[in-house]
């Protein structure tokens, strides 16, 4: 098994659905597919194997998506973690992790610069780094075949430090993924018709798992932003007919806040 089929099987049974929207820009899920299997094809072509870990370091989007379901789709691990992170933390985790590869921001590229070896990371994705993650896609190919792997293999790392401090990588296999996605989308009454509003952080289990995973698998559309802005979050609610909205405490007392709350979220 591998959790990328999720993607894949959407895909194959609602081509047509628009998957994500970022900004005005909408992609469907036979085109978030293909984006997904040329980084696969790509990574691999870069030397990325099953099992490698694979890093993600940067805000929400869709190029964070689609890199982050092509390598799974490769065999590899995900690892994700804040691009928040200062230049310490960020050498802690890398030296934790060891990642081939890291996906991230020209931000963060002074960061790299000053801590990065000769072998962690191997490869930097983003604008002025190694390659873009457009350059990246493009070299690969739209048929890559899904590697296979174990329920029990590593699928993702997600570091977390809780309100202790200190991020710790927790692994999660593919068989984790795939019930935690379920389970959601099951108990949710999750259909293709949903479409889920995202804000909350990729790289944190909330945000990764209960949001995204969930909403690719039961084949709804995920509205994608790369941080909660009150007036964009609600405007988005109103211009997507969001049906299903995710926050934390906080905000939820922001949005009482709000005269105008019962009519701006009847979606």
């Amino acid at each position: 098994m591998n959790i990328a089929s999720v993607l894949e099987k959407t895909a194959f049974y609602f081509p047509e659905n628009v998957a994500v929207i970022e900004n005005e820009r909408s992609i469907r899920f036979n085109q978030f597919q293909q984006d997904a299997s040329r980084v696969a094809s790509a990574l691999q072509g870069r030397g990325i194997r099953p099992g490698d870990h694979v890093a993600l370091c940067a805000p929400n989007s869709y190029a964070w998506l689609a890199f982050y379901f092509g390598v799974l789709r490769a065999g590899a691990v995900a690892v994700t973690f804040s691009h928040l992170l200062t230049k310490n933390e960020l050498a802690k985790v890398l030296q934790n992790c060891n990642p081939k590869g890291l996906l991230t921001t020209d931000r963060k590229l002074a960061d790299l610069s000053e801590i990065r070896k000769p072998d962690r990371p191997g490869l930097i994705v983003c604008e002025n780094g190694d390659v873009s993650f457009e350059g990246l896609a493009a070299e690969g190919t739209p048929g890559f075949e899904i590697v296979g792997r174990k329920r029990n293999d590593t699928a993702a790392v997600l570091y977390t430090g809780g309100t202790t401090g200190t991020p710790k990588g927790v692994m999660l296999s593919h068989g984790n993924l795939q019930t935690s996605a379920y389970n959601v989308a099951h108990h949710e009454r999750s259909t293709d018709a949903d479409r889920a509003l995202c804000f909350l952080p990729l790289n944190h289990v909330f945000g990764q798992i209960h949001i995204t995973l969930s909403t690719v698998y039961s084949g709804g559309g995920l509205v994608v932003q790369p941080a909660f802005d009150l007036e964009n979050a609600v405007t988005a609610i109103e211009r997507h007919q969001i049906t299903k909205f995710y926050a934390v405490p906080t905000i939820y007392i922001r949005l009482l806040e709000l005269k105008d709350l019962p009519e701006r979220f009847k979606s």
